[in-house]
């Protein structure tokens, strides 16, 4: 396997303009009129215009309405953010191991960028917390990776399948990295989203649902990102583009959605009233397929071309710029559109 060449700090001989996506030649210098790809500019705007922090949102009605929800949702609500929790903590450190071995200097930037957002969905997570609880349950679900066997089941496969990457970068283990990022930020989030969004659409828990919708967004920019890096590493690269690595997405998109699906049973299931867990099944299968396609093999489930939740569409789409998310009441800063994915079917 080619081994992965880490981007020099200064390369005096090398263009401003790099000449690959990843063991190539850069001078490092980042000149936004001069990259090698067209699409990064128009992502750093995009990543620019969606900065929000959680200072943003009210949690007052939040902090009122927690303890009235029922046990088990509570119970989810605060392990749900718990796993998003660390996975934003594991996020924010593979990002800046992938801008280590991105020639292009612009692909750095955006790397950098998508860490700093990681770093404020874990704040807001912090921030969520210390509205609702106390300090010693806050700490508590911090811990809960740690004692949750379902939970670490599934992280592990995430952790594992980057630490392959960090321990032996070459081009294959990077481009398998990819695939668990995919799954990560388009894929294990999507069960605890739905939750959230649940409760919002019975105006439950609307400030931190916004919040969730913010991070939700940032995401899907996220996937996007790295789908690009993907494509274009196979394009430069296309004897990687073979068998092998098919077999691989898909068999790894088909065991994230069985763990996804596992959990979702265990922190749903029966428990919370008014979704139905066998429709959050059907979801995960509709985005597996999703995020395989996006990466451009064939999509694992059979089927599972509709999106069967459809009333989650309302809360992914909203526009941020001119209403609040749940409450529509005016906004006192501007956010950008949330444009239609193109992912409600296949």
């Amino acid at each position: 396997m080619t081994s992965l060449q880490a981007r020099l700090i200064m390369d005096a001989d090398a263009p401003n303009r790099s000449t690959k996506i990843i063991n190539g030649q850069s001078s490092n210098v980042l000149n936004w009129d001069d990259v090698a790809f067209s699409w990064a500019y128009p992502k750093y705007k995009k990543m620019l215009a969606n900065f929000w922090s959680p200072f943003e949102i009210n949690m007052a009605q939040d902090i009122k309405q927690f303890q009235g929800l029922t046990d088990n949702e509570q119970e989810a609500f605060l392990k749900i953010i718990g796993l998003l929790a660390l996975l934003d903590s594991i996020q924010t450190d593979y990002a800046g191991k992938v801008a280590d071995y991105l020639t292009d200097s612009s692909l750095n930037a955006l790397m950098i960028m998508l860490a700093q957002q990681e770093v404020i969905h874990n704040h807001s997570y912090s921030y969520i917390l210390s509205s609702l609880v106390s300090r010693s349950q806050q700490e508590e679900v911090f811990e809960y990776w740690r004692v949750e066997p379902t939970l670490r089941k599934r992280n592990d496969f995430i952790t594992n399948g980057y630490a392959s990457f960090t321990e032996k970068p070459d081009i294959e283990s990077f481009l398998h990295s990819i695939v668990y990022d995919v799954i990560l930020e388009g894929l294990f989030f999507y069960s605890g989203f739905a939750f959230f969004y649940h409760l919002a659409r019975n105006q439950k828990m609307v400030g931190s649902s916004t919040m969730i919708n913010y991070i939700n967004r940032d995401e899907q920019i996220h996937v996007d990102l790295f789908v690009k890096i993907f494509k274009e590493t196979l394009v430069e690269y296309p004897e990687y583009d073979n068998t092998e690595l098919k077999s691989f997405v898909e068999n790894t998109f088909v065991q994230a959605a069985e763990l996804e699906i596992e959990w979702a049973k265990h922190i749903i299931g029966e428990k919370i009233s008014g979704i139905d867990i066998q429709e959050v099944d059907d979801y995960i299968k509709f985005y597996a397929n999703v995020r395989c396609h996006q990466l451009g093999f064939d999509r694992p489930f059979e089927g599972y071309r509709s999106n069967p939740l459809k009333w989650i569409k309302a809360y992914e789409e909203v526009d941020l710029g001119k209403s609040d998310f749940f409450e529509q009441k005016s906004r006192q800063y501007t956010k950008v559109n949330v444009v239609d994915n193109g992912f409600d079917d296949l």
